[in-house]
């Protein structure tokens, strides 16, 4: 007859962040708030400086807790962004000179900074996406709530938006979608990949990621009704900022 296996209480470090992963969900402890130091956690708990810190790695790397250098360990919350797929690109939204992200935020503030709009040599990727071989390039940055959340970067082919708004910063009500329509080219069919993987140093640094936190790299192709590609958007996402739904029929 086998035994039973033993049950084992979980390490000292785990129970601590257990602790203190309980006091942000119930509220006692609020975004913005400082979480016990490593000297308090040592002292309260008679442990270890190593075994403290494993504690408040728990949770900075779950996303409840960011580290700000000489200062400390703070709760992070934040309410995740709902990304529908299908609601945020009808033409109903962009052809109403709606910008999606007016879909994705919900009447949450939302900014785009760190715009950059160039005509570059197309990547061997882009040039076989698009068929061309120079691209007009936008690189953006959304924040929500002032916290950076999204990197995008959107590929147009050159001959079809030269010297249109699309090559602007501010490219007008309805977004670059809009202007696509105006150029008779609307968008009729979206196809999206979805992957996850860890950021690069420059996409944590931008988006101010603590460490161990994934991103999800969504690739998006924008097709017109008669199936010609017109935009291709690369979008790295913070992994805690975001709920991914998607709507399909049986």
């Amino acid at each position: 007859m086998s035994e039973s296996p033993v049950a084992h209480d979980p390490p000292i470090y785990r129970r601590i962040a257990d602790g203190l992963r309980a006091r942000i969900l119930s509220g006692e402890l609020r975004d913005g708030d400082r979480l016990p130091g490593e000297n308090t956690l040592m002292a309260d708990h008679a442990i270890a400086r190593a075994t403290a810190r494993q504690a408040l790695a728990v949770l900075i790397n779950e996303g409840l807790a960011v580290p700000k250098r000489g200062s400390g360990v703070y709760v992070r919350l934040f309410k995740p962004i709902r990304r529908h797929g299908s609601r945020r690109l009808s033409r109903e939204q962009w052809g109403g000179g709606r910008a999606i992200w007016d879909a994705d935020a919900r009447g949450r503030p939302f900014t785009v900074d760190e715009v950059e709009v160039v005509r570059e040599e197309a990547s061997e990727e882009i040039a076989g996406l698009l068929a061309t071989e120079e691209a007009w390039v936008r690189r953006r940055r959304y924040s929500v709530d002032d916290r950076p959340v999204q990197l995008a970067t959107s590929y147009f082919p050159a001959p079809l938006v030269d010297g249109t708004p699309i090559t602007l910063p501010d490219t007008g009500p309805g977004g670059v979608y809009a202007r696509l329509r105006d150029l008779g080219l609307s968008p009729a069919h979206f196809t999206e990949e979805v992957r996850a993987r860890m950021p690069a140093p420059r996409e944590t640094r931008l988006l101010g990621l603590p460490g161990g936190t994934p991103v999800i790299v969504i690739s998006r192709t924008a097709y017109t009704e008669e199936g010609r590609p017109v935009e291709h958007n690369e979008m790295v996402l913070d992994s805690a900022a975001y709920v991914l739904q998607y709507d399909f029929d049986a």
